[in-house]
């Protein structure tokens, strides 16, 4: 059996990839602050729920007892992110941003997979074959966001690349530090999702594609990359 906890799980990607790998014989726990809407969404794939905020560390502290008692944790999907938009769905004018507003997204992005991971380390390290993947972006590469041929080019925003990019550094680091686990980091491509108002022009079956194969990876598969649909991408 292998348990699977997917963070951010009650909608979007989180939610089509917790389909998918119970499609694959996980056992998945759906990780959703609210509880109104995860126990949803878990009753709808049939899967399980834990409460989970990755900003809270009683949250997290919680989850790890939920998961301890169901037999461990094997792989761990660390997909709960947040974009700043404006309410009409636009961008947040970088010379308005305060660092506040980067300090918030960054304590979901960055300081969440942190948390977390460190949290359920010595669940995974019981695992015989522990995966972590860490749902990131192609706005997360500097050489395509300061190409001006890039489509990426046109992205204005500070703070959710940033945190991206500090998300796979934090996948290379951990890849290193853990050789016993199979540590990734995924781009699922521009998805339509509640995160962007949907306006991403890949659905969520293929944006989870990636995620969902690097989840599925054995204890002798890769670690330390960033991969997208087509394979791997250079840092």
């Amino acid at each position: 059996m292998t348990n699977t906890l997917i963070t951010g799980a009650n909608k979007g990607l989180g939610f089509e990839t917790a389909r998918r790998l119970l499609a694959e014989g996980h056992t998945v726990f759906v990780g959703a602050r609210d509880p109104g809407r995860g126990e949803r969404a878990a009753e709808e794939l049939g899967a399980r729920f834990v409460r989970l905020d990755v900003t809270d560390d009683e949250s997290v502290t919680a989850a790890v007892r939920t998961l301890e008692a169901a037999g461990g944790l094997d792989v761990l999907v660390n997909n709960a992110g947040v974009e700043p938009r404006r309410p009409d769905g636009g961008f947040v004018d970088p010379a308005a941003t305060t660092a506040d507003e980067v300090r918030t997204v960054f304590e979901t992005n960055v300081f969440g997979p942190v948390r977390v991971l460190r949290a359920f380390l010595p669940l995974l390290l019981r695992s015989p074959a522990p995966v972590v993947v860490n749902v990131s972006s192609g706005l997360a590469l500097t050489r395509t966001l300061a190409d001006p041929t890039a489509p990426e080019h046109f992205y204005p925003d500070l703070a959710y690349p940033a945190s991206k990019a500090a998300l796979n550094m934090l996948t290379v680091q951990y890849a290193k530090a853990f050789p016993e686990l199979r540590v990734n980091a995924a781009d699922p491509g521009f998805t339509a999702t509640d995160l962007n108002h949907n306006t991403g022009t890949r659905s969520v079956e293929e944006g989870a594609e990636v995620i969902v194969r690097l989840a599925c990876v054995g204890a002798d598969g890769v670690t330390g990359t960033f991969q997208e649909a087509a394979g791997v991408v250079g840092w």
